[in-house]
């Protein structure tokens, strides 16, 4: 908890200040954040390099990161919370202890009961893992694709189940909600483009958005996420009450950021 404590990570910064050098290079391998104004690139950095010092990052044997890669990684943290107030973005992290990086994609043995009461077992190949208490897993390949315009981001997929367990601890997309969200307005549009997904994947037809948010309510959540933040006008475009629902949720607008030719 160290470093989420105000004085001492005040202390700190005064001696350790922003690399405003690699803090440059990293903003120029992350598309995703142009647009916004000096005043939130330069809240953008401040808070990444506070994560930089908060989570521990465990690194596959061999491999050495520079406090570019950690600035890269840690902003796209951090734009998750960008707009809320310094206290509100910490506790929605409070829970992150650990990222540990893995050089590809990982499998897992899945046991999973459905509906009628059937348990199935299967491998399951993964980019990004996540659970209550538990550390952030991320695959390095994928994670080195993001950054940009196109509708994926395993980090931001998988901090959002974080933001989701902010709600009772569970992943079930409902995250803590603030401001003059309602519980009941959240449930009714979140639900109803969830069941307009499913009623489009039954009737055989190209699903609007990746069908892997098709699997679990937690992971519509992250996949939307992952579509506010890398390709709203697709999120937009194909459910603005959704849209305009995270608008309110996350205190920002990306559609005004992205660039024309995306």
């Amino acid at each position: 908890m160290g470093w989420w404590q105000e004085q001492k990570w005040q202390r700190w910064r005064k001696r350790h200040p922003l690399p405003l050098e690699a803090w440059q290079r990293a903003q120029v391998r992350l598309p995703i954040i142009d647009g916004l104004s000096d005043a939130q690139l330069e809240r953008l950095g401040e808070r990444s390099w506070r994560l930089v010092h908060a989570l521990r990052i465990v690194l596959p044997e061999g491999v050495e990161w520079s406090d570019e890669n950690r600035l890269v990684l840690m902003a796209q943290i951090a734009l998750m919370t960008l707009a809320w107030p310094e206290q509100r973005a910490r506790r929605a992290l409070l829970d992150v202890r650990e990222i540990i990086l893995v050089p590809g994609a990982f499998r897992r043995h899945v046991e999973e009961m459905d509906d009628a009461g059937v348990m199935h077992e299967f491998e399951d190949e993964r980019a990004g893992e996540t659970s209550w208490h538990g550390p952030v897993a991320l695959s390095l390949e994928e994670l080195e694709a993001n950054g940009d315009w196109h509708g994926t981001n395993v980090v931001i997929h998988e901090f959002a189940h974080k933001l989701d367990m902010t709600g009772d601890m569970t992943v079930n997309g409902m995250p803590g909600l603030h401001g003059d969200i309602t519980s009941r307005e959240w449930y009714d549009t979140f639900m109803q483009c969830w069941q307009a997904l499913q009623e489009s994947l039954e009737r055989g037809e190209e699903p609007p958005i990746d069908d892997y948010a098709a699997t679990h309510p937690a992971e519509f959540f992250a996949v939307i996420c992952e579509y506010f933040f890398t390709a709203p006008d697709i999120l937009d475009n194909v459910w603005p009450d959704l849209y305009t629902l995270l608008v309110r949720y996350f205190d920002q607008d990306p559609l005004r950021r992205l660039p024309r030719a995306c």
